[in-house]
């Protein structure tokens, strides 16, 4: 079972245009969607959640598009993003309260068993929680419910490294069933080189990459030399080439290693290398 399923997804705005969106994320496994802000990244979650509605395209949350069962497809669904949605005149137990009533699955033992490892205080006002505090509540919410699909929208941006690599740690535990997925969009690609399965980029509202990470870190090579190494085809095929005075590097295609120079030296990129790369390539 495929935990989402995203063909053809297309959005029109004026002057920004989301187009022909595909991607699947099997159940068990956790997928970043990365791209620079404004690339249309909260558009694609928003439509996800059916906050938005799509020009064109289907989106299926555990084999079920929204038409065929609203309520039950929001259910399956799990919402972290940097700004905590609770209202900040609430406390925990006023939080609890409105969740038992909103969400059929959701269970207040196990909310009270987040919240008391977490030590959240009970009584204190949401708005004078810390962010990370906050985050956890969120996430207290979520794994209190029978959900199927996690998304995060820049959720561990502002958290300190102790939170944040606990969170990471929390979406490890969130698909270790099987039978959960987590969409995780940011810009911080240091998190998903840790716990992402599969990477997505998408460049100002187009499809640019979408594959397994190790795929993606088996078809590119990052090379480094000096300028006189710096062939004709090298300079048309290196992707985000950066040169100084006395050399260069840049991301390059596995398969096309062939035509280097043999002075020049190859190492494995990081996921962010590559990102970053195409970023400059795509803007010239």
């Amino acid at each position: 079972m495929n935990a989402l399923e995203v063909n053809g997804l297309t959005k029109r705005y004026k002057g920004f245009t989301l187009e022909n969106i595909n991607f699947t994320i099997p159940a068990g496994y956790i997928m970043g969607y990365v791209g620079r802000n404004g690339a249309g990244k909260t558009t694609t979650l928003g439509l996800i959640t059916h906050q938005i509605k799509s020009d064109s395209g289907s989106i299926k949350i555990n084999g079920m598009e929204y038409k065929e069962n609203p309520e039950r497809y929001k259910e399956m669904i799990g919402y972290i993003q940097d700004i905590c949605y609770y209202p900040g005149d609430f406390n925990l137990l006023d939080i609890k309260g409105i969740m038992k009533d909103f969400y059929q699955t959701f269970e207040e033992e196990k909310f009270m068993e987040y919240v008391n490892k977490w030590k959240l205080p009970e009584k204190k006002k949401i708005k004078d929680f810390s962010k990370g505090m906050q985050v956890r509540l969120m996430f207290a919410g979520i794994l209190a419910r029978d959900t199927k699909l996690l998304i995060l929208d820049e959720a561990t941006n502002g958290l300190d490294p102790v939170v944040k690599q606990e969170i990471l740690e929390i979406l490890q535990e969130y698909i270790q069933d099987g039978d959960r997925s987590v969409i995780f969009s940011t810009h911080i690609l240091n998190d998903l080189e840790q716990i992402a399965d599969y990477i997505f980029f998408l460049h100002e509202g187009k499809q640019v990459m979408y594959d397994t990470k190790d795929e993606i870190l088996e078809k590119y090579i990052l090379v480094k030399g000096g300028l006189e190494d710096l062939n004709e085809y090298m300079e048309k095929n290196l992707i985000g080439l950066k040169k100084t005075s006395v050399g260069f590097e840049g991301i390059l295609e596995s398969d096309k290693s062939i035509h280097l120079s043999k002075n020049c030296v190859v190492e494995k990129p990081a996921i962010d290398q590559i990102i970053v790369s195409y970023i400059k390539h795509k803007e010239g």
